[in-house]
């Protein structure tokens, strides 16, 4: 049963950046729109990213931009971007990718609830939740 993931993710001027990483990490189609692309060419904002979107085989979307000039941006605040399934090496893999150069707060490991899980914050400051499934 395939999941649809969507949250939109603000970066401090490294969008494009984090989300080439993640086409690295998931695969998929990747559009990424400057602020320059929507008439703001000439201006120092104009090769940051105003809406990025990667969809993946997978189903999965993810979508981000670079904060705009004037808007506040503290990276990890409310929010966390979950993975969960029951593909033990699919989501094995995700996790090894996205922890790679990281921190990790809770090892990939079975929990009480009797499923593998882990939390860990990627290289960008991004916060990711894995869960996968165990056989009941």
């Amino acid at each position: 049963m395939a999941s649809r993931l969507n949250p939109y993710l603000s970066f401090s001027g490294d969008a494009r950046q984090a989300m080439e990483f993640y086409q690295e990490v998931f695969g998929g189609t990747l559009n990424l729109n400057t602020f320059g692309d929507f008439g703001q060419a000439g201006t120092p904002e104009a090769d940051k990213i105003m809406h990025g979107m990667l969809e993946t085989p997978g189903g999965f979307t993810l979508m981000g931009a670079d904060t705009p000039p004037g808007m506040e941006q503290t990276v990890g605040d409310n929010f966390s971007v979950s993975l969960s399934g029951d593909d033990d090496a699919e989501l094995r893999g995700w996790w090894e990718k996205l922890s790679a150069g990281g921190t990790v707060s809770v090892p990939l490991e079975k929990q009480m609830w009797g499923d593998v899980f882990g939390m860990c914050k990627d290289r960008f400051g991004i916060p990711w939740m894995v869960n996968i499934a165990q056989p009941r």
